[in-house]
């Protein structure tokens, strides 16, 4: 996640620098380093800040689960956690997911994937839900 990105969702929450820095447990002027781009904005704090903007957006409402989207096969579907809790709007937001055939090995890699999935693009580009 980028420095743009992370202050776009925290302007779609609708915090200011200091109540997200609450929300996230950590300092004030992390935030802002990371809105100015100085540090790297770290994968549990992307996970979080982009789990708070699904539930403010209610991504679950009206959108595909991610086994229908990506047309998984049954045999799929059965190893994937995303379909053992019944998660599809949340795949992005779980470990173990079988996404592209393969479970991937840490939080870069599963995020480079999800970022042009069609389940997490609606969260990051809201004018992309209206396609789904």
């Amino acid at each position: 996640m980028d420095s743009k990105e992370f202050t776009y969702i925290r302007k779609i929450l609708n915090k200011t620098q200091k109540e997200l820095a609450e929300i996230l447990g950590t300092s004030i002027k992390a935030v802002h380093s990371y809105e100015q781009g100085w540090r790297k904005v770290p994968g549990y704090v992307e996970r979080q800040v982009l789990f708070l903007v699904s539930m403010k957006q209610k991504a679950n409402k009206g959108h595909k689960s991610c086994w229908a989207i990506m047309k998984c096969p049954p045999e799929r579907k059965k190893r994937c956690p995303a379909w053992e809790f019944q998660a599809g709007h949340l795949c992005w937001f779980i470990n173990g997911t079988i996404c592209e055939g393969a479970v991937q090995r840490d939080w870069n890699e599963k995020m480079r994937i999800c970022r042009n999935c069609d389940v997490l693009q609606p969260l990051l580009n809201p004018e992309a839900s209206h396609s789904l």
